[in-house]
């Protein structure tokens, strides 16, 4: 049987532990670290937003972009996890994947996930726990980890 495997995430860190079976502990085979998703918005876009003139003598109006830079270095680093997973997943490495991650890098998380990928996803929960030990990260997963 292959082990499961657990993705507890932020915008800005992922750790991926591997578990045999339901009774046995976390092992962490995998950090991911994004430092990007810490800095301030102004240190990821240090340019003003563009402006356009307004017709006949009106005033102008800024451009702003529909997702900001630091949304978009959370996409980023979503992407980055799921390729991760995929090609583990393609390399038969786990089974069954059970994910904790931050409410709104959950989002971005499943919206990354392949279809293929989404498949094999049995457990989510809209929690950060990426600082937390693995017993304490345990007590948030299904007590069988065999969903």
């Amino acid at each position: 049987m292959k082990p499961v495997w657990i993705l507890v995430a932020d915008s800005s860190r992922a750790r991926i532990f591997s578990a045999e079976n339901s009774a046995a502990e976390l092992i962490e085979i995998e950090t991911l670290s994004h430092p990007q998703a810490r800095l301030h918005e102004q240190q990821l876009d240090s340019d003003l937003p563009g402006k356009a003139n307004g017709t006949m003598g009106a005033g102008g109006h800024n451009y702003t972009d529909e997702v900001s830079p630091k949304e978009q270095e959370e996409i980023n680093f979503s992407k980055t996890v799921a390729t991760l997973l995929c090609d583990e997943l393609n390399q038969n490495k786990f089974d069954k994947l059970f994910v904790i991650a931050a409410p709104s890098f959950l989002g971005d998380l499943r919206r990354a996930f392949s279809t293929r990928l989404s498949k094999h996803l049995v457990f989510s929960l809209d929690k950060n726990v990426v600082s937390l030990t693995p017993q304490e990260i345990r007590s948030h997963l299904p007590l069988s980890l065999s969903v």
